[in-house]
């Protein structure tokens, strides 16, 4: 369960969130008041190490959390799913980390890590100027992290310098079919020098030794996304079974529950979706139990998760697209339900970490060769 200080009950959010989701879809972003309520049921702390005041869940508990959210407003629960952020910043210098949390665990990290910009070293750290994009949550955000390429230090990896959202500007021109309330906008950093300790080697090895900073950490930030597909589905899934029972069409056709076709097809989706989520929880719950036996996890652990999690946000997504096909003619009106969802589902599967791409690595890595996308581990 996530955390509920104060008496926040993560019911009530998710009421308001229903309640405001077209609201936060019109203006484009998840504000930092609901980023706070965000905060107050633990979804920020959630990744923080304890040492620092967090309540670490493990992966699987977070996952459904960020899925339970995604139901409601897919946008949202994007923007949630990055409470996840500080398996990224365990990697920063443990000095950095407790400034970083001095006035509490609950932090929230927007990271506009692509396209990434070359900084010139300086003798504190890095010269820091350049346009990214894709800054999801940024509105709402602690800190921004922008990405830096990998150089001989950080073993070919790519850096990430983090800054506070006054030393950047954020151009507001996200303008999607898709997840339109992440506020995914444009982060532009105009020659702010970064000190080398408030950067950190993207995946690199934590500083911090508690166990979930020892679970895969690009598989995690992978997961974090799927399930935010799977939600989305999950709310198709909940409108098509509703709606089965009153939409006829003009044609005087039966209502769609009485089609064979369309009985047929939600089952179908059902228990493709089911599946899904089946293996992919069950990956996670089998490679979190070996981190806590201490044991580190393997190249075929980071395959699993990330191949798990790709096949879920293509199957959400598909599953999505199938109930638009079988609805008949309803959702091809702006306002149906349907669209919103297709538009959000497909956001998940067309990300990098959750691309065609990783089904190649994937097995790659499970007979035996290296990895054939940078970054895949």
């Amino acid at each position: 369960m996530v955390h509920t200080p104060e008496g926040v009950g993560f019911g009530d959010v998710l009421a308001e969130l229903a309640r405001r989701r077209q609201e936060f879809r019109e203006q484009r972003y998840v504000p930092k008041d609901f980023v706070d309520r965000l905060k107050r049921i633990g979804i920020y702390r959630a990744a923080t190490p304890s040492k620092f005041g967090g309540q670490p869940l493990p992966p699987a508990e977070f996952l459904d959390a960020v899925e339970r959210i995604s139901v409601v407003d897919g946008s949202t629960g994007w923007v949630a799913s990055f409470g996840s952020a500080q398996i990224y910043l365990a990697a920063l210098p443990l000095e950095t980390q407790a400034e970083l949390y001095r006035d509490g665990p609950d932090v929230a990290f927007a990271g506009a890590l692509f396209p990434m910009q070359r900084a010139a070293a300086t003798e504190r750290g890095y010269l820091v100027d350049g346009h990214w994009k894709f800054a999801s949550g940024c509105m709402g955000a602690d800190v921004i992290g922008v990405g830096l390429p990998g150089d001989e230090d950080s073993g070919g990896k790519p850096r990430t310098a983090v800054l506070r959202p006054d030393q950047v500007e954020i151009v507001q021109d996200w303008d999607v079919v898709g997840m339109r309330a992440t506020g995914s906008f444009d982060i532009v950093v105009r020659g702010v020098e970064v000190p080398r300790e408030w950067t950190f080697i993207r995946g690199g090895a934590p500083t911090v030794d508690e166990p979930l900073y020892h679970y895969p950490t690009i598989a995690y930030a992978s997961q974090v996304l799927a399930v935010v597909g799977a939600g989305v589905a999950r709310a198709a899934l909940d409108h098509a079974k509703q709606a089965g029972g009153g939409y006829t069409g003009v044609t005087g056709a039966p209502k769609l529950a009485d089609r064979a076709y369309y009985r047929t097809e939600v089952a179908r989706a059902e228990a493709e979706l089911c599946s899904a989520r089946a293996w992919f929880y069950d990956l996670s719950d089998q490679v979190w139990q070996h981190v806590l036996r201490g044991d580190p996890a393997t190249d075929e652990h980071n395959a699993r998760l990330r191949l798990a999690a790709a096949h879920l946000a293509r199957v959400s997504s598909a599953v999505v697209d199938r109930l638009v096909e079988i609805s008949g003619t309803a959702p091809i009106y702006t306002g149906h339900p349907l669209r919103d969802l297709a538009g959000d589902a497909v956001v998940p599967k067309q990300h990098a970490f959750l691309g065609p791409a990783i089904f190649d690595s994937a097995g790659a890595v499970l007979m035996g060769l290296s990895p054939t996308s940078p970054g895949f581990r």
